[in-house]
């Protein structure tokens, strides 16, 4: 049986970061409760291959898929969403484009023939589209496009999927268009130029939107839809508002309303059941619940930029709403002091993952507050090894540290395994991706996962050094995860500490709003018990 994948294109205008990803994502989320099956493409214009190079200060985060490939957090937002796992391909970027191109120009696949835009750059885009259709068998392939339109890095993407449309015929091919309105408080009124002119640019392009989606500030009313239609060519009922929101999984329920769905369908002919989004409802009602308020401060480099924390943000949330609490997340700079000061009010810490020497210092010094003063703390890929850094140090090995920051410690208890130092391109010494850790039993890990063996995603060159391993544990520190043939640490915690757990992979990556991460879960259950304990509770 052939079957017929249906694509819906998210382009952007006007400003960037006006929320693409979370429109795009709300969508496959309405479908989805339709009973319809829905994948996700996210396309970058930039030239780099993949994310794993880029600074977090320009792309926030970089998200890590169960095949292990380095993408945009628009997939985090995806795979929340949708409630799915989505493979790395379904990031594509100019630069696996050209490079796939210039790869089969050399191995002379072209016959000859002068490589350009058109038809061999678009047709390769085609086929990373259509090669994900085919792979997932997703009735529905939700496809945003990375920038705004007039960027002339996009230009090659959009001419690709005006063919698309062409080809796989109307029906199944529709384009979304995501603008900003903006309100002049001094004029006090909204203003639809900028969506106009942002239209008539997408069009120029040969692509005309069947649904414009407006984002602003406050609520814009049917008269001011009714314009934004007529002026961009578009029906009534396909112009959407979303407005500013406290909580971005209320989107799919605000868009709803505007019977979004239903459009959809209609438009591209889809077979669905009844909707039924009660669960979602329940995800939204669950995030606004807030009996206690727990503290949690993340000590990090990119703190300035949330999203370089994206997810983790967002499994803080999941795990607060699981347990009926509400979390306050403080975000405190690495690279300053980290004094009793900055850290004595809050009920728990956390040390996410990075790479580099900056900010070490100051997560070292919010471990030991941690280990001196009985604080929950949390240590996730290169917060765990600064649990083992301070620990070792703190039990007599003085000047303990990564080899990754200081080649000449006398005691490397973070350290290169022996075969990914042979290894010298970038990237190669990355453990990434999906890998199986075996727990051990009657620990804090066991017992929140209530498994013996879990799966994670990782992100990581340096691992705890083997040859510290025994003594640490003399010591008193717990291995309480590996991998299944005992060779490499993946989790470490301590018996007489509150709580006090770190892991090696990056267990924020696979937490859902209607699925909590366990491991988070533990953490805010011991946040808030030390949360009671302070104010008397």
């Amino acid at each position: 049986m052939v079957f017929l994948s249906k694509y819906i294109v998210v382009t952007g205008g006007v400003v960037s970061s006006i929320g693409k990803g979370i429109t795009a994502a709300s969508i496959g989320r309405i479908l989805r409760s339709y009973g319809v099956n829905v994948t996700a493409i996210k396309i970058d214009p930039y030239l780099n291959w993949d994310s794993g190079t880029l600074n977090p200060y320009q792309h926030g985060e970089v998200f890590v898929t169960e095949d292990g490939m380095e993408t945009d957090l628009d997939l985090g937002h995806y795979e929340r969403f949708l409630d799915v796992n989505l493979s790395g391909e379904s990031n594509i970027t100019t630069g696996k484009v050209y490079s796939s191109v210039i790869n089969h120009e050399r191995k002379g696949d072209y016959l000859g023939s002068c490589v350009q835009i058109i038809p061999h750059i678009t047709n390769k885009i085609k086929d990373m589209v259509r090669k994900i259709a085919d792979q997932s068998n997703a009735e529905v392939i939700l496809v945003e496009v990375g920038g705004t339109v007039g960027d002339i890095e996009s230009q090659p993407f959009l001419e690709a999927l005006r063919q698309l449309r062409n080809e796989e015929g109307h029906d199944n091919v529709m384009f979304v268009h995501v603008t900003y309105v903006p309100y002049l408080r001094a004029a006090g009124e909204f203003k639809t130029k900028p969506t106009q002119h942002s239209t008539k640019e997408l069009r120029s392009t040969g692509i005309i939107p069947d649904m414009i989606i407006c984002r602003s500030e406050l609520s814009i009313d049917q008269p001011l839809k009714n314009k934004i239609a007529h002026f961009c060519d578009v029906e009534r009922e396909a112009v959407i508002n979303t407005p500013d929101v406290g909580s971005i999984y209320e989107v799919p329920l605000i868009i709803n309303k505007e019977k979004v769905g239903e459009y959809i369908i209609n438009r591209i002919k889809i077979d669905a059941g009844e909707q039924d989004l009660t669960e979602w409802e329940h995800v939204v009602e669950s995030l606004k619940q807030d009996a206690y308020h727990v503290s949690v401060g993340i000590i990090g480099k990119y703190v300035e930029l949330e999203d370089a924390y994206m997810s983790i943000r967002e499994s803080l949330k999941h795990a607060a709403a699981n347990l009926g609490i509400k979390v306050n997340i403080e975000w405190i700079q690495a690279e300053n002091d980290i004094d009793e000061d900055k850290l004595s009010h809050l009920d728990s810490i956390l040390i996410p993952g990075g790479f580099g020497e900056r900010g070490i210092n100051g997560k070292l010094e919010a471990v030991r507050y941690s280990l001196e003063n009985n604080v929950p703390l949390f240590g996730i890929c290169l917060g765990m090894q600064c649990m083992v850094i301070e620990f070792a140090r703190l039990n007599g090995f003085e000047g303990a540290h990564s080899t990754e920051f200081y080649q000449e410690t006398p005691h490397p208890v973070i350290d290169l395994m022996e075969e990914q130092k042979k290894i010298k391109n970038i990237g190669g010494t990355m453990r990434l991706g999906s890998y199986p850790c075996k727990l051990k039993e009657n620990t804090m890990a066991q017992e929140a996962y209530q498994q013996e063996e879990v799966s994670e995603r990782h992100r990581h060159r340096f691992e705890l050094n083997n040859d510290y391993r025994d003594v640490l544990k003399e010591k008193g520190l717990i291995i309480s995860g590996t991998s299944p043939d005992d060779f490499l640490v993946e989790m470490i915690e301590l018996a007489d500490h509150p709580w006090f757990l770190g892991c090696q992979f990056h267990p924020e990556f696979k937490s859902r709003p209607n699925s909590a991460h366990p491991i988070f879960v533990s953490f805010l259950k011991a946040a808030l018990k030390n949360h009671k304990q302070k104010s008397g509770n």
